[in-house]
């Protein structure tokens, strides 16, 4: 599939986040200036360095860059990251709740400090998305990806080709949010969804993908090629 032009929304802060911090800047602001007004100016020098760390370390988690996969203009068999984050999985597992036949599985996970957009991972048609409940275990642990709250992304790629693609919730993760609509075509480039704190994403791919990452790679959501397809 030859990559369509896509105007790309710039959004420098991702919409997630914009609520939160604004509400937290004005909160902080009004605490600083009741400080400032005490004789005594060391509380409020404490309270804004201690705030201001804070307050970078979440505007950096709500960071949306603006990105183009741009290694080559035909995304045809290329699968790319679907977040930032380091390579925690690549193995081959038994998938029976869609596929019931063995996967490959890699999965990536986002610390606090990740930008926390997801991306599609491949060019394709949305076949079906599912949000299921679950429990809040570590999102590095194995059981995470069937025990924790997920949302699961079925994509057909132009060969005919099924993509999972499901976003788990962690420890501290405790919200999904999923862009992807059912029956829609979806490219790289495009976000997929978002998920809130520390998580992790992982993408089931037929036995046979060629696998581009190793443990303990760093990803770059929409930039690293992480594995490709069987022509």
């Amino acid at each position: 599939m030859i990559k369509i032009k896509k105007k790309l929304k710039k959004i420098r802060i991702h919409r997630e986040g914009t609520d939160q911090l604004v509400y937290s800047f004005i909160a902080i602001a009004a605490i600083a200036l009741l400080l400032y007004r005490l004789d005594n100016k060391i509380p409020f020098w404490s309270f804004l360095v201690l705030c201001t760390a804070l307050y970078g370390v979440v505007v950096n988690f709500y960071r949306c860059p603006i990105r183009c996969f741009s290694e080559t203009d035909d995304t045809d068999h290329l699968v790319v990251a679907p977040a930032d984050g380091r390579i925690v999985v690549i193995e081959e597992v038994e998938e029976n709740e869609y596929f019931h036949d063995r996967r490959l599985m890699i999965s990536i996970f986002m610390s606090l400090f990740n930008v926390h957009a997801n991306w599609f991972p491949v060019d394709g048609k949305v076949k079906s998305v599912v949000h299921k409940d679950g429990n809040y275990h570590k999102a590095w642990l194995p059981k995470a990806s069937e025990e924790n709250e997920h949302a699961d992304i079925m994509i057909t790629t132009p060969d005919g080709v099924d993509v999972l693609c499901r976003q788990i919730a962690g420890a501290m993760a405790r919200r999904i949010v999923t862009y992807a609509k059912e029956g829609e075509d979806c490219y790289i480039d495009e976000h997929l969804g978002f998920i809130k704190l520390g998580s992790r994403v992982d993408v089931y791919l037929p036995i046979g993908t060629e696998v581009c990452v190793k443990m303990g790679q760093a990803t770059t959501g929409d930039q690293t090629v992480i594995a490709k397809l069987k022509g």
